[in-house]
């Protein structure tokens, strides 16, 4: 059973990694600036996202988003100050010839196609439109631009692309009620994002317990070790504490092959991205998370029911199972159950990070990286990984591999579930910020090393490892969302600047201290074996 519990973690961290970088590419689902379309004067808005709020006969109705372009009008950003406009259908609806119906500073409705963006806001103008919008063919939503060419940009009234499931219900709204108007703004988010402020918080609080339960369990390890030693001196163990309590220690070779087949993984999720696919997913997380929570109730319930912890029943296909396992999985996976079947509800974000929370503590716990060495080859590995997949992959693919597979752009749906969510409470476009578990998950093996290695050394918080590392994880992972918000949002992955900080303080300090190679080869202190003593005449004897 304990094999099969290891198994199963040890795969689903290996698809955690290759999903890793959805935290920090999603600051949020604002439209932002395009370099790459041309600006001119009369043409070089910025892309912001627009809401469309609809009243029908006077009654508050449907809301839409859809995306201003770069020509016309700036829209306005407070809500009391948008007017409330009559919409009317344009005829032609195409309105690349100046329309029949009579037009009085009204919104008009009109389909992409058949002419230029422009053309048709010129068009609208003309026939004394106050606004236009333009349905897009697709359900996407779609930047319009000026062409290179264009000169007739004189254009000063705003201009709005929304998707086609928005412009066939307004279509609808327009042929079956006698009076439907408009209110177009485009509110601005806060400059700091608060729920960023609590995913801070989460995924250092995560870190420092699983840590603290990794180290806790080596040191019981350890010492139950040195008891065994002291009493048998005939059968001297030859393994390492770790491999005792079912613990696997990651080696080089391992850690590569860990970030290779996340990487081939990643590029066939790429390819297959469909909703089907995220449901897969879906039952992967499920299933990790059963095992994540069930695992640290387990431990920690044990604490006060030790008995129901250490007694034993057989169970068909599962093997012996501990009456206290027996007790909480149910629970667990009625708790999992119901999150998947509910989480497109506003509070399943609750459920999602306590199972996923619970998860990274319990891979921390039995994954682990043996010393400096691997943990720098995995790390390095990692951070070649992000940089390919988040910016050189636009290169081949013509877009972020990273974020489309974390966005789950093909999908459907709102994106993959291995991330910690917290909704954007100031933010008027509302939404979540989001962290992945691989930015929480890949740094915190090294950080849990460090306080491993500080208790089985006996240094103090100050002398040891551990407190710096986990101060530069913080700051990495703070100057990430610093970068975030300053490259408006443009995908930053986050390892880009936790790895520099976490490796850089730990080999600092070790080669500084004098405990680098130890750091680097064993991971571990040296202790003197204690089946030699030192004999009253000064000679070196063994027991």
């Amino acid at each position: 059973m304990a094999s099969e519990k290891i198994c199963s973690i040890l795969l689903f961290s290996a698809v955690i990694l290759l999903l890793r970088d959805a935290p920090s590419v999603l600051a949020g689902d604002i439209v932002h600036d395009d370099d790459s379309t041309p600006k001119k004067p009369g043409c070089e808005n910025q892309f912001v996202l627009v809401k469309v709020q609809t009243w029908v006969n006077g009654v508050e109705d449907a809301e839409f988003v859809g995306v201003g372009a770069r020509f016309g009008r700036a829209i306005v950003s407070k809500e009391k100050n948008a007017r409330h406009t009559r919409l009317i259908l344009s005829d032609p609806r195409d309105c690349c010839s100046p329309p029949k119906n009579k037009i009085v500073g009204d919104v008009i409705m009109v389909d992409r196609g058949n002419c230029t963006f422009t053309r048709k806001a010129n068009t609208a103008q003309n026939a004394n439109a106050s606004a236009i919008l333009i349905i897009n063919n697709q359900k996407e939503l779609y930047k319009m631009v000026c062409d290179p060419d264009e000169t007739d940009l004189n254009i000063h009234i705003p201009a709005v692309m929304l998707p086609l499931d928005a412009g066939t219900r307004l279509e609808k709204m327009l042929t079956s009620t006698s009076s439907v108007s408009v209110q177009l703004y485009s509110p601005r988010r806060p400059s700091v994002d608060i729920a960023e402020v609590f995913l801070w918080m989460m995924a250092v609080l995560t870190i420092l317990c699983a840590s603290y339960w990794s180290a806790w369990t080596a040191r019981e390890s350890a010492i139950e070790q040195d008891k065994l030693l002291k009493d048998a001196s005939d059968e001297i163990p030859n393994t390492k504490y770790a491999n005792v309590n079912g613990v696997v220690n990651m080696n080089v070779k391992a850690a590569v092959l860990f970030v290779v087949f996340a990487s081939c993984f990643l590029f066939m999720l790429y390819k297959l991205m469909s909703s089907w696919f995220i449901e897969v997913l879906v039952v992967l997380f499920c299933i990790g998370g059963i095992e994540g929570l069930q695992t640290c109730l387990v431990a920690l319930l044990s604490r006060w029911f030790k008995h129901a912890g250490e007694a034993y029943i057989k169970v068909p296909f599962l093997g012996s199972i501990s009456y206290l396992t027996l007790a909480v999985s149910p629970f667990c996976t009625t708790f999992a159950v119901l999150w998947a079947v509910y989480r497109n509800n506003s509070f399943a974000w609750i459920c999602q990070d306590i199972l996923g929370i619970a998860l990274i503590i319990t891979v921390l716990q039995i994954v682990h990286v043996p010393n400096l060495k691997v943990g720098t080859v995995l790390l390095g590995c990692a951070f070649i990984y992000d940089i390919f997949w988040v910016f050189v992959s636009k290169k081949f693919f013509k877009e972020s591999v990273m974020i489309v597979v974390a966005r789950g752009d093909r999908s459907g749906e709102d994106g993959i579930p291995m991330l910690l969510k917290f909704p954007r409470i100031f933010d008027p476009w509302g939404g979540y910020s989001i962290i992945g578990f691989g930015d929480i998950l890949l740094p915190g093996m090294l950080v849990a090393f460090s306080l491993r290695y500080d208790w089985l050394a006996n240094k103090s918080l100050r002398g040891g490892y551990f407190l710096w590392a986990m101060f530069a994880y913080g700051f990495g992972l703070l100057i990430t969302y610093v970068a975030l918000n300053l490259m408006d949002g443009h995908g930053q992955p986050a390892l880009l600047y936790i790895v520099p900080f976490t490796l850089g303080t730990l080999m600092t300090l070790g080669q500084k201290r004098g405990d680098l190679r130890g750091l680097w080869t064993s991971g571990e202190p040296q202790k003197p074996c204690p089946h030699l003593r030192l004999q009253h005449s000064g000679e070196l004897s063994l027991e």
